[in-house]
């Protein structure tokens, strides 16, 4: 299912990572570093490396190997200077961002903060005292959602619509390339404005508030923006005729859904599931079957590749 422009590992992620992880993983063949998703350092433990549904590490002498006690140790100082580089030398310039657990780096890779967590009156305040760093690579994969286009937008009129997996089965890359190809229109497929509410800065990979991966050129991004308030905030002032959105699954995200359903807006989400029966014995989805919230339904694997469609649904509107 990727398909990978350039070495993504060497020209955007290296320079971010201590020098001794650095080295490390620029000597990696490319075969691993195509194919890569997570880099994940933990104080005192090796390193590893996610390729698909397998781990690696590298050798202290460079060699990629699959026992993981075998691989070079990340130490405390590895954690601290690769969050220095991350932050530019002033973790306080990203105060709000390692509240939320995570900091966004140009390209719109995520990188996951564990450590202590500092709590005042119930409330999150910050981290400190670093643990583990966790690299998300973001891949962007043109035309990898047309086999859904089908479905979400029978006769080239989109329908809301949910896709339905665990995590790890491609969901999010589905959504990013289904608002650019939405936004940006096809042969049988008028354009249309679209709305992307990212939460967790992961579907159009913010930097700054810039898009770092395609959504279109009719899409606005409401980034790090609560779903709920966001789908409010697009109906108010961005005039959307679809609103995408990723892992839906509070009370306050269903009477959003409900508001945008109301003014005519599409709404196309993704919630977590392993198949349709373990959806609907959930009181949010009984509450969206209710108001039939959605027309379409697709589930999700990885069993073949991920975003693998399993199955398809069509509700009674």
């Amino acid at each position: 299912m990727y398909r990978v422009e350039g070495n993504i590992i060497s020209s955007e992620i290296a320079s971010y990572l201590a020098p001794p992880v650095r080295q490390l993983l620029l000597g990696l063949d490319e075969q691993y570093c195509n194919r890569m998703e997570e880099i994940r350092l933990r104080c005192q433990q090796p390193l590893l490396l996610k390729l698909g549904d397998r781990d690696f590490t590298i050798t202290p002498s460079g060699r990629p190997a699959t026992d993981l006690y075998s691989g070079y140790i990340v130490t405390r100082e590895d954690i601290q200077r690769s969050l220095a580089s991350i932050s530019d030398n002033s973790l306080y310039a990203f105060e709000e961002e390692i509240k939320r657990g995570y900091i966004t780096i140009p390209g719109g890779h995520r990188v996951g903060l564990a450590g202590q967590v500092v709590v005042h009156n119930g409330e999150i305040k910050t981290l400190k005292n670093f643990s583990s760093l966790c690299f998300r690579i973001a891949r962007e994969v043109h035309d990898c959602a047309l086999p859904l286009i089908p479905y979400i937008a029978p006769r080239g009129v989109p329908v809301s619509s949910l896709l339905i997996s665990p995590p790890r089965c491609g969901k999010t890359t589905l959504l990013r390339d289904l608002a650019r190809i939405l936004s940006t229109g096809r042969a049988n497929l008028p354009a249309r404005n679209v709305t992307v509410i990212d939460e967790r800065s992961e579907l159009a990979g913010c930097y700054l508030g810039i898009p770092q991966l395609d959504v279109g050129s009719r899409t606005d991004v409401l980034d790090g923006c609560p779903k709920a308030e966001g789908m409010m905030m697009a109906i108010r002032s961005l005039s959307p005729q679809v609103v995408i959105t990723d892992e839906i699954g509070r009370a306050e995200d269903v009477a959003a859904i409900s508001e945008c359903l109301n003014a005519g807006v599409v709404v196309i989400a993704s919630i977590h599931a392993r198949n349709v029966k373990e959806l609907e014995n959930r009181p949010l989805m009984q509450d969206l079957m209710k108001m039939r919230a959605f027309r379409s339904g697709i589930t999700l694997s990885r069993r073949i590749h991920p975003g693998n469609i399993e199955e398809t649904i069509r509700w009674q509107a």
